[in-house]
């Protein structure tokens, strides 16, 4: 092994060190935002029942949406493949489905608010995989879309 081959390898690893660092950062960025967000959040009652109760006092029903598109970083999504080879539970996958889940949830909640509803019934959630379609890349991203009834009650006095 010749000196550029060691240095090529020693790029690589510095290179796929540095990408795991900034993706941990991003990612815990990422999550604490999403505390600090939802703890604002708490004034709009969430609900996947279907029937809402009371309908008599509602007075004005939407739908509103959420979408978020939350991809993975590259050290992670390799070391999600190696998981798939041994089998076992992929930790990394599972936090990017959580995240996407919650940013979709809040961006939903916030089309929500902007229609001055105070509640959301019969919240469901679709998810699909976003590959790049190139099997020498392949980005691990999911989509999830929030979706829900947002309801503004008539006002009582």
């Amino acid at each position: 092994m010749g000196f550029a081959d060691l240095f090529g390898l020693g790029a690589f690893l510095f290179f796929l060190a540095l990408g795991f660092g900034i993706g941990t950062w991003r990612e815990r960025s990422h999550l604490a935002s999403l505390t600090r967000r939802e703890s604002k959040s708490t004034d709009i009652g969430v609900a996947n029942l279907r029937a809402v109760t009371q309908p008599e006092t509602v007075e004005h029903a939407e739908l509103v949406m959420g979408q978020a598109v939350i991809a993975n970083d590259y050290f992670k999504t390799v070391a999600a493949s190696l998981r798939n080879i041994v089998g076992g539970e992929m930790k990394s996958l599972e936090t990017l489905m959580t995240r996407a889940r919650r940013e979709a949830t809040l961006r939903m909640l916030e089309s929500a608010r902007a229609l001055g509803a105070t509640e959301v019934w019969n919240v469901r959630y679709d998810t699909s995989n976003i590959t790049s379609g190139n099997s020498k890349n392949p980005a691990a991203s999911v989509e999830v879309l929030a979706s829900g009834t947002a309801i503004r009650r008539k006002s009582t006095h």
